[in-house]
Protein backbone atom coordinates (compact mmCIF):
# COMPACT_ATOMS: atom_id res chain seq x y z
CA UNK A 1 0.00 0.00 0.00
CA UNK A 2 1.41 3.45 -0.89
CA UNK A 3 2.57 5.41 2.15
CA UNK A 4 5.01 7.91 0.68
CA UNK A 5 4.45 10.71 -1.86
CA UNK A 6 7.22 11.54 -4.34
CA UNK A 7 6.16 14.96 -5.66
CA UNK A 8 6.64 16.07 -9.27
CA UNK A 9 8.23 12.74 -10.15
CA UNK A 10 6.54 12.23 -13.54
CA UNK A 11 6.75 14.66 -16.47
CA UNK A 12 4.01 14.69 -19.12
CA UNK A 13 4.60 16.62 -22.34
CA UNK A 14 1.73 17.53 -24.64
CA UNK A 15 1.70 19.21 -28.04
CA UNK A 16 -0.12 21.87 -30.02
CA UNK A 17 -3.26 23.44 -28.58
CA UNK A 18 -4.26 20.46 -26.45
CA UNK A 19 -5.99 21.48 -23.22
CA UNK A 20 -5.91 18.03 -21.66
CA UNK A 21 -2.81 18.81 -19.59
CA UNK A 22 -4.85 21.26 -17.47
CA UNK A 23 -7.87 19.00 -16.93
CA UNK A 24 -6.59 15.45 -16.67
CA UNK A 25 -9.36 13.13 -15.55
CA UNK A 26 -8.36 9.58 -16.52
CA UNK A 27 -5.26 7.51 -17.24
CA UNK A 28 -4.25 3.95 -18.02
CA UNK A 29 -1.04 2.21 -19.06
CA UNK A 30 -0.73 -0.04 -22.09
CA UNK A 31 2.74 -1.44 -21.68
CA UNK A 32 4.99 1.60 -21.23
CA UNK A 33 2.58 3.95 -23.01
CA UNK A 34 0.51 6.28 -20.88
CA UNK A 35 -2.97 6.98 -22.20
CA UNK A 36 -4.80 9.95 -20.73
CA UNK A 37 -8.18 11.63 -21.00
CA UNK A 38 -9.33 15.15 -20.21
CA UNK A 39 -12.79 16.23 -19.16
CA UNK A 40 -13.00 19.02 -21.76
CA UNK A 41 -12.26 16.95 -24.85
CA UNK A 42 -13.74 14.16 -26.94
CA UNK A 43 -10.68 12.03 -27.46
CA UNK A 44 -7.77 10.21 -25.85
CA UNK A 45 -4.07 11.01 -25.88
CA UNK A 46 -1.17 8.57 -26.11
CA UNK A 47 2.13 9.50 -24.47
CA UNK A 48 5.29 7.47 -25.06
CA UNK A 49 8.08 6.86 -22.53
CA UNK A 50 11.04 9.17 -23.04
CA UNK A 51 14.39 9.67 -21.25
CA UNK A 52 14.17 12.09 -18.29
CA UNK A 53 15.40 15.63 -18.92
CA UNK A 54 15.50 16.94 -15.35
CA UNK A 55 14.90 15.69 -11.82
CA UNK A 56 11.81 13.66 -12.73
CA UNK A 57 11.93 9.87 -12.45
CA UNK A 58 9.73 9.25 -15.51
CA UNK A 59 8.95 11.27 -18.61
CA UNK A 60 6.22 10.74 -21.20
CA UNK A 61 5.71 12.71 -24.40
CA UNK A 62 5.44 12.62 -28.20
CA UNK A 63 1.72 13.04 -27.65
CA UNK A 64 -0.72 11.82 -30.24
CA UNK A 65 -4.41 12.65 -30.05
CA UNK A 66 -7.10 10.13 -31.03
CA UNK A 67 -10.59 11.63 -31.62
CA UNK A 68 -13.30 9.29 -30.39
CA UNK A 69 -15.44 10.15 -33.40
CA UNK A 70 -13.03 8.13 -35.56
CA UNK A 71 -13.68 4.89 -33.66
CA UNK A 72 -17.12 5.29 -32.07
CA UNK A 73 -20.57 6.24 -33.32
CA UNK A 74 -20.99 9.12 -30.88
CA UNK A 75 -24.45 10.13 -29.65
CA UNK A 76 -23.67 13.82 -30.30
CA UNK A 77 -21.51 15.86 -32.66
CA UNK A 78 -17.78 15.10 -32.75
CA UNK A 79 -16.85 18.53 -31.37
CA UNK A 80 -19.09 18.19 -28.29
CA UNK A 81 -16.99 17.35 -25.22
CA UNK A 82 -17.41 13.89 -23.73
CA UNK A 83 -16.41 14.88 -20.20
CA UNK A 84 -14.46 11.62 -19.89
CA UNK A 85 -13.98 10.95 -16.18
CA UNK A 86 -12.55 7.45 -16.08
CA UNK A 87 -10.24 5.24 -18.12
CA UNK A 88 -9.18 1.60 -17.74
CA UNK A 89 -7.41 -0.95 -19.93
CA UNK A 90 -8.68 -4.52 -19.87
CA UNK A 91 -9.00 -7.37 -22.34
CA UNK A 92 -7.45 -5.47 -25.23
CA UNK A 93 -9.82 -2.53 -24.82
CA UNK A 94 -9.55 0.95 -23.41
CA UNK A 95 -12.75 1.39 -21.41
CA UNK A 96 -14.01 4.91 -20.80
CA UNK A 97 -16.89 6.58 -19.03
CA UNK A 98 -18.29 10.09 -19.16
CA UNK A 99 -19.77 11.95 -16.22
CA UNK A 100 -23.37 11.23 -17.32
CA UNK A 101 -24.33 14.45 -15.55
CA UNK A 102 -25.66 17.91 -16.26
CA UNK A 103 -23.39 20.94 -16.23
CA UNK A 104 -23.96 24.46 -14.95
CA UNK A 105 -22.10 27.39 -16.48
CA UNK A 106 -19.60 29.04 -14.15
CA UNK A 107 -19.29 32.83 -13.70
CA UNK A 108 -16.26 34.40 -15.35
CA UNK A 109 -14.14 37.25 -14.06
CA UNK A 110 -14.36 39.25 -17.32
CA UNK A 111 -18.18 39.16 -17.46
CA UNK A 112 -20.67 41.59 -15.95
CA UNK A 113 -22.79 40.70 -12.93
CA UNK A 114 -25.85 40.40 -15.17
CA UNK A 115 -24.06 38.05 -17.55
CA UNK A 116 -22.71 35.93 -14.71
CA UNK A 117 -26.12 35.61 -13.09
CA UNK A 118 -27.42 34.36 -16.41
CA UNK A 119 -24.54 31.89 -16.66
CA UNK A 120 -25.21 30.64 -13.14
CA UNK A 121 -28.82 29.91 -14.12
CA UNK A 122 -27.84 28.03 -17.29
CA UNK A 123 -27.91 24.25 -17.03
CA UNK A 124 -27.23 22.08 -20.07
CA UNK A 125 -26.74 18.50 -21.16
CA UNK A 126 -24.33 17.26 -23.81
CA UNK A 127 -25.10 13.91 -25.39
CA UNK A 128 -21.46 12.78 -25.43
CA UNK A 129 -21.27 13.06 -21.62
CA UNK A 130 -23.34 9.85 -21.45
CA UNK A 131 -20.63 7.59 -22.83
CA UNK A 132 -19.83 4.15 -21.51
CA UNK A 133 -17.68 2.58 -24.16
CA UNK A 134 -14.84 0.27 -25.00
CA UNK A 135 -12.32 1.10 -27.71
CA UNK A 136 -10.31 -1.59 -29.45
CA UNK A 137 -6.53 -1.22 -29.22
CA UNK A 138 -4.13 -2.53 -31.83
CA UNK A 139 -0.33 -2.65 -31.79
CA UNK A 140 1.57 -0.98 -34.63
CA UNK A 141 5.29 -0.29 -35.18
CA UNK A 142 4.68 3.30 -34.03
CA UNK A 143 2.83 2.22 -30.89
CA UNK A 144 -0.66 1.19 -29.96
CA UNK A 145 -3.51 2.80 -31.83
CA UNK A 146 -7.28 2.98 -31.46
CA UNK A 147 -9.29 1.25 -34.15
CA UNK A 148 -12.91 0.38 -34.92
CA UNK A 149 -12.16 -3.27 -35.66
CA UNK A 150 -8.82 -4.86 -34.76
CA UNK A 151 -7.00 -7.68 -36.51
CA UNK A 152 -7.71 -9.87 -33.48
CA UNK A 153 -11.48 -9.51 -33.70
CA UNK A 154 -12.03 -6.72 -31.17
CA UNK A 155 -14.64 -4.06 -31.99
CA UNK A 156 -15.15 -0.57 -30.58
CA UNK A 157 -18.69 -0.10 -29.24
CA UNK A 158 -20.63 2.04 -26.79
CA UNK A 159 -23.62 1.47 -24.57
CA UNK A 160 -26.86 2.06 -26.43
CA UNK A 161 -28.07 5.63 -26.17
CA UNK A 162 -28.75 8.95 -27.86
CA UNK A 163 -28.31 12.65 -27.14
CA UNK A 164 -30.72 12.43 -24.19
CA UNK A 165 -29.08 9.54 -22.33
CA UNK A 166 -28.37 5.82 -22.48
CA UNK A 167 -29.53 2.52 -21.01
CA UNK A 168 -27.86 3.33 -17.69
CA UNK A 169 -29.51 6.73 -17.23
CA UNK A 170 -32.87 5.18 -18.12
CA UNK A 171 -32.44 2.75 -15.22
CA UNK A 172 -31.33 5.49 -12.87
CA UNK A 173 -34.32 7.64 -13.81
CA UNK A 174 -36.45 5.13 -11.88
CA UNK A 175 -33.98 4.43 -9.08
CA UNK A 176 -35.10 5.19 -5.54
CA UNK A 177 -31.69 6.54 -4.47
CA UNK A 178 -30.47 8.46 -7.50
CA UNK A 179 -33.54 9.43 -9.49
CA UNK A 180 -33.83 12.95 -8.05
CA UNK A 181 -30.12 13.72 -8.57
CA UNK A 182 -30.16 13.29 -12.34
CA UNK A 183 -31.76 16.75 -12.59
CA UNK A 184 -28.98 18.37 -10.52
CA UNK A 185 -25.66 19.38 -12.16
CA UNK A 186 -22.77 17.18 -11.13
CA UNK A 187 -20.72 19.86 -9.43
CA UNK A 188 -23.76 20.79 -7.29
CA UNK A 189 -23.74 17.33 -5.60
CA UNK A 190 -25.82 16.06 -8.48
CA UNK A 191 -25.23 12.85 -10.38
CA UNK A 192 -21.62 12.61 -11.55
CA UNK A 193 -19.66 9.49 -12.51
CA UNK A 194 -15.90 9.68 -11.96
CA UNK A 195 -13.88 6.51 -12.24
CA UNK A 196 -14.19 3.13 -13.91
CA UNK A 197 -12.65 -0.22 -12.93
CA UNK A 198 -13.04 -3.23 -15.20
CA UNK A 199 -12.29 -6.90 -14.57
CA UNK A 200 -13.44 -10.22 -16.05
CA UNK A 201 -16.61 -10.22 -13.95
CA UNK A 202 -17.97 -6.70 -13.67
CA UNK A 203 -17.62 -3.01 -14.40
CA UNK A 204 -17.57 -0.64 -11.43
CA UNK A 205 -18.45 3.02 -11.86
CA UNK A 206 -17.58 5.45 -9.05
CA UNK A 207 -19.85 8.35 -8.16
CA UNK A 208 -18.38 11.69 -7.22
CA UNK A 209 -21.94 12.65 -6.39
CA UNK A 210 -24.30 12.41 -4.85
CA UNK A 211 -22.97 11.41 -1.45
CA UNK A 212 -25.96 10.28 0.61
CA UNK A 213 -25.66 10.88 4.37
CA UNK A 214 -21.94 10.22 4.11
CA UNK A 215 -22.26 7.15 1.86
CA UNK A 216 -20.56 7.22 -1.53
CA UNK A 217 -21.82 5.10 -4.39
CA UNK A 218 -20.37 2.45 -6.67
CA UNK A 219 -22.50 1.20 -9.55
CA UNK A 220 -21.90 -2.37 -10.71
CA UNK A 221 -22.95 -3.35 -14.22
CA UNK A 222 -22.29 -6.11 -16.71
CA UNK A 223 -22.03 -5.60 -20.42
CA UNK A 224 -23.14 -7.75 -23.33
CA UNK A 225 -22.92 -7.21 -27.07
CA UNK A 226 -25.85 -6.91 -29.42
CA UNK A 227 -25.05 -5.99 -32.98
CA UNK A 228 -23.04 -2.80 -33.13
CA UNK A 229 -23.98 -1.77 -29.58
CA UNK A 230 -23.34 -2.68 -25.99
CA UNK A 231 -26.26 -3.47 -23.71
CA UNK A 232 -26.57 -3.91 -19.95
CA UNK A 233 -26.71 -7.54 -18.91
CA UNK A 234 -28.53 -9.02 -15.93
CA UNK A 235 -26.52 -9.38 -12.73
CA UNK A 236 -26.66 -12.90 -11.27
CA UNK A 237 -30.04 -14.02 -9.92
CA UNK A 238 -31.32 -10.57 -9.01
CA UNK A 239 -32.69 -10.18 -12.49
CA UNK A 240 -31.64 -6.54 -12.32
CA UNK A 241 -29.20 -4.77 -14.63
CA UNK A 242 -27.72 -2.58 -11.91
CA UNK A 243 -26.25 -3.33 -8.49
CA UNK A 244 -25.52 -0.45 -6.11
CA UNK A 245 -22.83 -0.47 -3.44
CA UNK A 246 -22.84 2.19 -0.71
CA UNK A 247 -19.46 2.71 0.93
CA UNK A 248 -17.96 5.11 3.47
CA UNK A 249 -15.22 7.44 2.22
CA UNK A 250 -15.23 9.98 5.06
CA UNK A 251 -18.04 11.89 3.35
CA UNK A 252 -16.08 12.27 0.12
CA UNK A 253 -17.05 11.29 -3.41
CA UNK A 254 -15.16 9.01 -5.78
CA UNK A 255 -12.59 10.66 -8.07
CA UNK A 256 -11.02 7.52 -9.55
CA UNK A 257 -10.97 3.73 -9.25
CA UNK A 258 -8.17 1.27 -9.92
CA UNK A 259 -7.86 -2.50 -9.52
CA UNK A 260 -4.54 -3.77 -8.15
CA UNK A 261 -4.83 -7.52 -7.95
CA UNK A 262 -7.91 -8.25 -5.83
CA UNK A 263 -7.70 -4.88 -4.06
CA UNK A 264 -9.63 -1.82 -5.20
CA UNK A 265 -7.99 1.59 -4.84
CA UNK A 266 -10.37 4.53 -4.53
CA UNK A 267 -9.27 8.13 -4.90
CA UNK A 268 -11.80 10.39 -3.15
CA UNK A 269 -12.43 14.12 -2.80
CA UNK A 270 -15.19 16.68 -2.28
CA UNK A 271 -18.32 16.30 -4.40
CA UNK A 272 -18.49 20.03 -5.17
CA UNK A 273 -15.87 22.51 -6.36
CA UNK A 274 -14.16 22.79 -2.99
CA UNK A 275 -10.62 23.04 -1.72
CA UNK A 276 -10.58 20.13 0.68
CA UNK A 277 -9.34 16.71 1.60
CA UNK A 278 -8.15 14.38 -1.16
CA UNK A 279 -7.66 10.89 0.20
CA UNK A 280 -6.73 7.46 -1.04
CA UNK A 281 -8.70 4.45 0.18
CA UNK A 282 -7.99 0.76 -0.24
CA UNK A 283 -10.66 -1.92 -0.28
CA UNK A 284 -8.71 -5.04 0.56
CA UNK A 285 -9.86 -8.19 -1.21
CA UNK A 286 -12.68 -6.26 -2.84
CA UNK A 287 -12.90 -8.81 -5.65
CA UNK A 288 -13.73 -11.59 -3.20
CA UNK A 289 -16.10 -9.38 -1.23
CA UNK A 290 -18.04 -8.44 -4.35
CA UNK A 291 -18.11 -12.03 -5.57
CA UNK A 292 -19.56 -13.15 -2.23
CA UNK A 293 -22.59 -10.84 -2.44
CA UNK A 294 -25.88 -12.76 -2.42
CA UNK A 295 -26.75 -13.15 -6.13
CA UNK A 296 -30.34 -12.15 -5.38
CA UNK A 297 -29.30 -8.79 -3.88
CA UNK A 298 -29.03 -5.61 -5.97
CA UNK A 299 -28.30 -3.07 -3.18
CA UNK A 300 -25.46 -3.46 -0.68
CA UNK A 301 -24.53 -1.28 2.31
CA UNK A 302 -20.88 -1.78 3.29
CA UNK A 303 -19.79 -0.78 6.78
CA UNK A 304 -16.68 -2.08 8.60
CA UNK A 305 -15.94 -4.52 5.76
CA UNK A 306 -15.57 -1.75 3.18
CA UNK A 307 -12.68 0.54 2.16
CA UNK A 308 -10.19 1.96 4.66
CA UNK A 309 -8.32 5.25 4.42
CA UNK A 310 -4.62 4.90 3.69
CA UNK A 311 -3.15 8.23 2.60
CA UNK A 312 -3.95 11.95 2.35
CA UNK A 313 -2.83 13.77 -0.79
CA UNK A 314 -1.84 17.44 -1.14
CA UNK A 315 -4.23 20.01 -2.57
CA UNK A 316 -4.09 23.73 -3.28
CA UNK A 317 -6.41 26.70 -3.20
CA UNK A 318 -8.33 26.45 -6.46
CA UNK A 319 -5.69 24.13 -7.91
CA UNK A 320 -3.94 20.77 -7.64
CA UNK A 321 -6.98 18.55 -7.21
CA UNK A 322 -6.00 14.88 -7.59
CA UNK A 323 -8.20 13.23 -10.22
CA UNK A 324 -6.31 10.16 -11.38
CA UNK A 325 -4.56 7.16 -9.90
CA UNK A 326 -3.07 4.23 -11.81
CA UNK A 327 -0.34 1.70 -11.07
CA UNK A 328 2.93 1.76 -12.99
CA UNK A 329 3.62 -1.36 -15.06
CA UNK A 330 6.27 -3.69 -13.65
CA UNK A 331 8.68 -2.71 -16.45
CA UNK A 332 8.76 0.86 -15.10
CA UNK A 333 9.09 0.08 -11.40
CA UNK A 334 10.60 -2.90 -9.56
CA UNK A 335 8.23 -2.30 -6.65
CA UNK A 336 4.58 -1.19 -6.93
CA UNK A 337 4.21 2.56 -7.44
CA UNK A 338 1.13 4.57 -8.33
CA UNK A 339 0.94 7.60 -10.60
CA UNK A 340 -1.32 10.44 -9.45
CA UNK A 341 -2.34 13.26 -11.79
CA UNK A 342 -4.01 16.54 -10.92
CA UNK A 343 -6.74 18.69 -12.38
CA UNK A 344 -6.16 22.48 -12.41
CA UNK A 345 -2.39 22.08 -11.92
CA UNK A 346 -0.55 24.82 -10.02
CA UNK A 347 2.28 26.79 -11.66
CA UNK A 348 4.73 24.54 -9.80
CA UNK A 349 3.30 21.60 -11.75
CA UNK A 350 3.70 23.38 -15.10
CA UNK A 351 7.43 24.05 -15.60
CA UNK A 352 6.89 24.77 -19.31
CA UNK A 353 4.09 25.32 -21.80
CA UNK A 354 2.11 22.11 -22.45
CA UNK A 355 4.05 20.32 -19.68
CA UNK A 356 2.54 19.04 -16.44
CA UNK A 357 4.04 17.12 -13.52
CA UNK A 358 2.42 14.26 -11.61
CA UNK A 359 3.32 12.54 -8.35
CA UNK A 360 4.32 8.99 -7.53
CA UNK A 361 2.99 7.12 -4.52
CA UNK A 362 5.33 4.52 -3.10
CA UNK A 363 5.25 2.03 -0.25
CA UNK A 364 8.27 3.62 1.44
Amino acid sequence: MPRHIIPHAVRLEFAGEQLVHANLSGAAFIGEELWVAGDEACGLDRLSKLPPVGKEKLRFGQARHFPLAEVLDLPDAAEIEADIEGLDYHGGYLWLVGSHGLKRKAPKADRSSTENLKRLATVSHDGNRCLLARVAVQATPEGHTLIKHSDTGLSSKRLRGDTLGNDLTKLLAKDRHYQAYLAIPGKDNGFDIEGIAVDDTRILLGLRGPVLRGYSGLLEVQIKEKGDELRLGKIAESGKKLRKHFIRLAGLGVRDLHWHGDDLFILAGPTMVLDGAIRLFKWRNAAQALAAVDPKVDEVLWESDGPTEELSLPYGIGQDRAEVITCLPASLSKTPQWLTLYDAPSPQRQPAEQVVLGDLLARK
